[in-house]
């Protein structure tokens, strides 16, 4: 007999999926690769012990802000939550407390997930408002599906653009990216494939400023 924990995060994977395979076809284009490493059905969980941060004060806001094609998913993490381990990067030494109260992640499926992935990290990252994740980069290749908006987005050189709910964000291997919010909390789907699936991302420590002037 399944357990609630167990029960609940089967759910979640199964409603992530077809969320994803919701979203529309011109934005697929890099999804179809993480589909094809996306683990069979019939898999079982392991038992990862909750952890929650402070950041979950801010996830019944994200939630509201996501639309209706959202909201169903959102919903089921909200009610998840608190069975699921939320985990950051980084340590206080690496990035400041004040960024930590504001930002975690959950993993659903990979090395730390409750679903065993060696191709694929799937999960999902929480940002606090008013809080910008300064540009990093790491070995995998990455997509981040935005479910809420009004979160500006930077990618390589590109500068800083707001990014609409349920559209992928697609990073190649050590593209440097980070996300400024503002009122509005960020909640986003991750995946993250090929490399290191728990590589401590590498923070580029230089300001916007320096690398768009005319900001």
């Amino acid at each position: 007999m399944k357990s609630e924990t167990e029960t609940l995060t089967l759910s979640l994977v199964s409603a992530v999926r077809n969320y994803l395979d919701s979203i529309h076809h011109g934005h697929r284009v890099h999804l179809n690769a993480f589909f094809a490493d996306w683990p069979e059905a019939g898999y079982a969980t392991r038992d990862i012990p909750p952890h929650p941060l402070p950041v979950l004060s801010w996830l019944a806001e994200a939630v509201k802000a996501t639309g209706t094609d959202i909201a169903s998913v959102a919903n089921m993490l909200a009610v998840a939550a608190n069975h699921l381990a939320w985990g950051q990067t980084y340590s206080s030494d690496d990035i400041g407390a004040a960024f930590l109260e504001r930002y975690g992640w959950t993993e659903l499926i990979g090395q730390r997930g409750p679903v065993a992935s060696k191709r694929i990290a799937c999960g999902f990252l929480l940002l606090g408002p008013d809080i910008e994740y300064p540009p990093h980069r790491h070995e995998a290749e990455e997509i981040y599906v935005p479910l809420t908006g009004g979160t500006l987005w930077m990618r390589g050189g590109e500068g800083w653009v707001r990014r609409s709910p349920s559209s992928p964000i697609y990073h190649p291997a050590w593209t440097p990216h980070a996300m400024r919010t503002a009122a509005t909390p960020l909640l986003a789907l991750y995946l993250w494939r090929g490399g290191d699936l728990v590589q401590k991302s590498r923070i580029d420590w230089y300001t916007t400023a320096e690398i768009f002037p005319q900001l």
